[in-house]
């Protein structure tokens, strides 16, 4: 499946989601759903509000936090913690790869990263423990290559 394709679809699933559970269509809800959908991961309220504004798409910090939450009730989004103090929100995508976080507890960026072998070792051990295992997130602290440097 080509990227754009599947980029297509969140943003068509994402407005039809929100206008079946009544929400009307807006121009801020909209720029948020776009914006969320050409990310490669997790952001902050303030990180949605400055890449907006950078693209001379101003909507306000309240507005993007209501909206937050309206996509996370629906599911479309999910909260990604990173023990930074700061709540991060990422899309909700069936078609993608699930990926985990590195966050560099010096300057603070966070990148995803995905690996089979931890995927398989989860799944292996979620047969051993008494519960069935419905979701899980891995988030491993560090310095990144330049912090480190």
């Amino acid at each position: 499946m080509n990227s754009h394709a599947a980029t297509d679809s969140w943003v068509e699933r994402a407005e039809a989601t929100l206008a079946a559970a009544g929400h009307k269509r807006g121009g801020a809800r909209r720029t948020v759903v776009e914006l969320l959908d050409s990310q490669q991961c997790a952001l902050t309220a303030v990180e949605i509000e400055d890449a907006l504004r950078g693209e001379r798409r101003r909507v306000s910090r309240a507005s993007i936090y209501r909206i937050l939450d309206e996509l996370e009730r629906l599911r479309l989004v999910q909260r990604v913690e990173t023990g930074q103090a700061m709540v991060r929100y990422e899309r909700v995508c069936e078609h993608e790869e699930h990926h985990h976080h590195l966050v560099c507890d010096e300057c603070g960026v966070v990148m995803p990263f995905s690996d089979k072998a931890l995927e398989s070792a989860i799944e292996t051990l979620s047969e051993r423990v008494p519960l069935k295992v419905s979701e899980h997130e891995i988030v491993l602290h560090g310095s990144c290559q330049d912090c480190a440097a």
